[in-house]
């Protein structure tokens, strides 16, 4: 068998009532693509059949479906990176397995690569999710946009396109804030995007809640810019500010008004003190969250544990 050309890389994760159709439709795709290709599922831990439908794949494609099996749950983006160290392909291509995105739009990136693009991200066209989730996401878009370099129309859409030396510039990196688009913007020189279509989820409900976006973004921010702790560094100069000149108001109150004055404004006092000490309070949580992500780096702990791999060695 010669050598892939394209690598389809696929977290997965409880989506037995889903793997069926979604390897169905996939391959039909990559074999219509005429071009030598690979599959890579990655089994984030799931506790239904999805394992034993992955092998089952493996199977029936031993040379083109590679299972990589977790031993536990630790998230898409690291089954991404996983994937990520093993694939053969020059071009590899991300896709969930919950066919929102479907595989018949892979052509659409692979066309956009071959113009030149180091990277090609999706963006989803009337996107299928609720109201609160779609409007929470461009929320976050906008936070992240205004807050770092990264400049995506849509960061949450997994289905995109990267040229190897990116996928091994991400590997070599072992970042801890693994959010993939991000990592690949920024080591592409020349960053795409297409329009892909958006489905509704076949079967089950989505494995990302609403706190997990949220904490992925807030990753997101904090690990790849300093610009929270520089907006809290002046924000707490201007409280200090405003602190000197309210204390110089009252003692200029005090000598005026006299000890009446005084105590008619402690309360005013009270609230100042709580704004103050909750300020603080947020400052520490934020100046936490960079010395815990720094702590992370220093244990060196691994990222995630393979428990096995099914694949056919190359010839």
């Amino acid at each position: 068998m010669p050598s892939p050309e394209v690598s389809i890389v696929v977290p997965v994760y409880n989506e037995e009532a889903n793997l069926p159709t979604l390897f169905a439709r996939l391959t039909k795709v990559l074999d219509g693509l005429g071009r030598p290709f690979e599959i890579i599922f990655v089994n984030d831990g799931s506790r239904d059949g999805s394992l034993a439908l992955l092998k089952g794949f493996h199977d029936q494609r031993p040379t083109q479906v590679r299972v990589i099996d977790f031993n536990g749950n630790f998230g898409q983006h690291l089954a991404i990176i996983a994937a990520f160290e093993r694939v053969r392909g020059e071009i590899v291509v991300t896709l969930d397995a919950d066919l929102q995105n479907p595989p018949e739009e892979i052509p659409k990136l692979l066309a956009k690569m071959a113009e030149g693009f180091d990277a090609v991200g999706g963006v989803r066209q009337n996107r299928q999710d609720s109201f609160l989730r779609t409007n929470i996401s461009r929320i976050i878009n906008k936070v992240r946009e205004s807050t770092t370099e990264i400049r995506m129309t849509d960061q949450g859409c997994m289905l995109r396109a990267y040229r190897r030396p990116v996928v091994e510039a991400i590997v070599r990196s072992g970042e801890r804030a693994t959010f993939i688009p991000a990592l690949a913007y920024k080591f592409a020189a020349r960053n795409g995007e297409v329009e892909v279509a958006h489905e509704h989820r076949a079967a089950g409900e989505s494995k990302y809640s609403y706190y997990k976006l949220i904490r992925l973004n807030f990753d997101l921010i904090t690990g790849f810019t300093l610009v929270p702790l520089q907006i809290f560094t002046l924000f707490s100069m201007a409280c200090a500010a405003g602190s000197l000149v309210l204390v110089v108001a009252l003692v200029v109150g005090r000598l005026i008004e006299g000890d009446a004055w005084g105590v008619s404004g402690v309360f005013s006092l009270f609230a100042i003190l709580f704004f103050l000490v909750s300020v603080c309070m947020v400052g520490i949580g934020l100046i936490g969250e960079y010395v815990g992500r720094a702590y992370q780096c220093v244990q060196q702990r691994p990222r995630f544990l393979v428990r096995e791999v099914w694949e056919k060695a190359e010839s």
